[in-house]
C-alpha cells in the first residue's frame, strides 16, 4: 500500500492520493480557511470507515436489509510531551432497516475484535469502544 502527498498551496493544504488515483485533502484546521480535514480527524474517519465496511459486509452476508447507515466518532486526546495523541475513541453506529439488533451488535464486535485493521493499528495505545443503535434503539 502506498500513497503520495503533495503540498498544493503556500500553507498547509496537502492532497493525498492512493494508487487508484482517489484523493483526500489534509489541512491545518487551526487556520480559519482550512480546506481539508486535519490528520487526526482523518484517523477518526479511518476508524469509522474501516469498521463501517466490516459491519455492512457482515450484515449483507446475513441478508439483513440496511436502509441507512451512519456513524459518529469522538476522540479524546491527551498531552504527551509536545504531541496530543488519542487516548480513547468511541464510535456510535446508527442503522435503520430490517436488521436484527443482535446481529448488528455482533457485527460491530467482530469488526473491532477481529477485522478492523485501523483500530487494531491503534491498539494498545488507544481504547476504541463502540455502541450500536438499530432503528433508534440501542442494541
Amino acid at each position: 500500500m502506498k500513497i503520495t502527498l503533495n503540498r498544493i498551496n503556500d500553507d498547509y493544504l496537502f492532497e493525498c492520493t492512493n494508487a487508484a488515483g482517489n484523493k483526500i485533502l489534509l489541512d491545518n484546521t487551526s487556520e480559519p480557511d482550512a480546506k481539508g480535514v486535519s490528520p487526526m480527524e482523518g484517523v477518526l474517519m479511518a476508524v469509522a470507515g474501516c469498521s463501517g465496511i466490516d459491519i455492512v459486509s457482515i450484515l449483507k452476508k446475513q441478508r439483513q436489509i440496511i436502509e441507512d447507515f451512519s456513524a459518529q466518532v469522538e476522540g479524546e486526546r491527551v498531552q504527551v510531551d509536545d504531541a496530543k495523541p488519542f487516548k480513547n475513541i468511541i464510535v456510535r453506529f446508527f442503522l435503520t432497516g430490517n436488521i436484527d439488533p443482535k446481529k448488528a451488535l455482533k457485527a460491530a464486535e467482530l469488526s473491532f475484535e477481529k477485522y478492523c485493521s485501523v483500530s487494531k493499528t491503534l491498539e494498545p495505545n488507544v481504547t476504541v469502544s463502540y455502541e450500536v443503535f438499530v432503528n433508534n434503539e440501542k442494541a
